[in-house]
């Protein structure tokens, strides 16, 4: 993946995508805390919380995952993950996640970003990507990886619980990767 990147979103803006680096944890703490809470309540880890930004930084050069930010006016508006397993039966699968600030959806941007977390993980040999969405909350996410030959493999219903206590189905989806651009 060349980075870093620039592109046109729908509306004309430019967006800048490139590597997460050290100097931007405070950029992504900011970012987090403009991410709406109906959105925050469904990741995995309490992005609020400092500690959870300082090991995502400290793991930069670890392997184990690959971010990117996408920026806009020098202020992060979106931020997407590689999560890989360094062993196991699982090691030739990556886990992918992508956030995008509310006012930046629905331009793109989430596609832009995931292209180059596909090709990161062509790059990086895996042969299988990953992604979990919340039904009925993630509907626009699971529509666009569906255009990117993503494909439901299991649904979980009633399986997570928005903060109201309300449940909702759990969407995995994965898509098969190919050695080179050339090969689809």
């Amino acid at each position: 993946m060349k980075c870093p990147k620039e592109v046109v979103l729908k509306n004309g803006r430019e967006a800048m995508i490139r590597a997460l680096e050290p100097s931007d944890q405070q950029a992504l703490i900011r970012f987090y805390e403009k991410v709406p809470e109906s959105d925050r309540w469904f990741m995995r880890y309490d992005v609020l919380d400092p500690k959870t930004i300082q090991k995502w930084i400290d793991g930069i050069d670890t392997g184990t995952v690959h971010s990117l930010i996408a920026l806009c006016d020098g202020e992060i508006v979106g931020h997407a993950s590689l999560h890989l397993r360094q062993a196991g039966c699982t090691k030739h699968i990556g886990r992918i996640r992508i956030m995008i600030l509310p006012e930046f959806r629905h331009m793109r941007l989430g596609t832009w970003m995931m292209l180059d977390i596909i090709k990161l993980a062509m790059d990086l040999g895996l042969e299988e990507l990953r992604a979990d969405f919340v039904a009925g909350i993630e509907d626009a996410a699971i529509e666009a990886a569906v255009k990117l030959d993503f494909f439901e493999r299991a649904e979980l219903r009633n399986y997570v619980k928005d903060s109201c206590g309300n449940l909702h189905h759990l969407v995995i989806m994965s898509k098969r990767l190919h050695k080179n651009w050339g090969d689809f």
